[in-house]
């Protein structure tokens, strides 16, 4: 092979290989940063926040949902809005240094009373729970008005009956309830340390004081029945005998 030869094949092949490489290394980055792009449209367009499956049916098949997401989280850890995780989906929401800037466009909501965070907050920790159990840990009777409340902004439901006389209604809390507290699961609801720190347990509690693990469950336990009784009853519990209705509740 002559010396002119050799030199336009080994010209050829160098200047062949960047392009072949080109192919194999450019285009999967190209589909991963379109992959994002669709993925980051979603989330901003959505209304309410997304599950995973629902983004990985929008976008071309082979994209990695799980690591786009990351990605994506970890871009808008330092920005104005961040990519948040909430009852198991993703959406945006404002950071949490910038809310203020939202004060004057905020809606004005009705404070919930006290018995009704403490209702919520028994729910939280204790389901499946009932209304007797309820009032048993308050010390007080709880006025049908506060759990119709809960029922009404969608932060509870009820979940079945309790396999005891009377059938009564268990309740539990529902997805809203995390995307309202910003949890991924209830599981995330401060324990008994993270609540002292915080200030809203005594220090000094009996050493015999303890907290229920919070857990929620679609199942129904072993001791629930499902709401539908066994001749297809409405859902709606039975008839019981409450207190006469008032603003506070009735010390028993």
């Amino acid at each position: 092979m002559s010396e002119e030869i050799l030199k336009s094949t080994v010209t050829e092949v160098i200047e062949e290989t960047p392009t072949v490489r080109d192919n194999v290394t450019k285009l999967p980055m190209a589909d991963k940063r379109s992959h994002e792009r669709m993925l980051e449209a979603l989330l901003f367009a959505a209304s309410s926040p997304i599950d995973e499956a629902s983004l990985a049916a929008r976008l071309p098949d082979g994209a990695d949902v799980p690591a786009l997401l990351g990605e994506l989280q970890a871009f808008y850890a330092n920005r104005g809005v961040n990519l948040v995780r909430v009852a198991g989906k993703w959406g945006f929401r404002t950071a949490d240094d910038l809310s203020f800037l939202m004060r004057r466009e905020a809606v004005e909501q009705k404070r919930i009373s006290r018995a009704g965070l403490e209702t919520l907050s028994i729910i939280a920790y204790h389901q499946p729970v009932t209304r007797a159990e309820i009032e048993e840990i308050r010390g007080v009777s709880t006025s049908k008005g506060t759990l119709d409340i809960l029922l009404e902004i969608g932060w509870i439901r009820m979940r079945g009956r309790r396999r005891t006389p009377g059938r009564p209604v268990t309740y539990g809390t529902t997805n809203a309830f995390l995307e309202h507290f910003a949890l991924d699961q209830v599981a995330d609801l401060p324990g008994i340390t993270e609540l002292k720190s915080a200030g809203l347990l005594d220090a000094n509690l009996p050493p015999d004081f303890s907290m229920p693990e919070p857990r929620s469950d679609d199942d129904l336990d072993p001791n629930e029945d499902p709401l539908e009784d066994l001749q297809g009853d409405d859902i709606e519990p039975p008839l019981e005998m409450h207190l006469p209705e008032s603003d506070d509740d009735q010390v028993k």
